[in-house]
């Protein structure tokens, strides 16, 4: 996974599950980015403390309100 410029490439190795795969990064803080595997949050990783804070399960079935 890259962060772009000027940030250095990071590397999270928490599971191989994504390994080789595309994973998206966005700033969403400084030094706070949301990561994301195609339409899927799955957390915010913390550049300064190089922690990965999971969302709840992003891939579980999606309960939609009532009308």
């Amino acid at each position: 996974m890259l962060v772009p410029p000027p940030h250095p490439a990071i590397a999270i190795s928490d599971s191989t599950v994504f390994a080789g795969q595309a994973v998206g990064i966005k700033e969403v803080h400084d030094d706070i980015w949301l990561v994301s595997f195609m339409d899927y949050d799955l957390g915010y990783f913390d550049l300064e403390t190089r922690m990965l804070e999971p969302l709840e399960n992003p891939f579980g079935p999606k309960v939609l309100p009532r009308s």
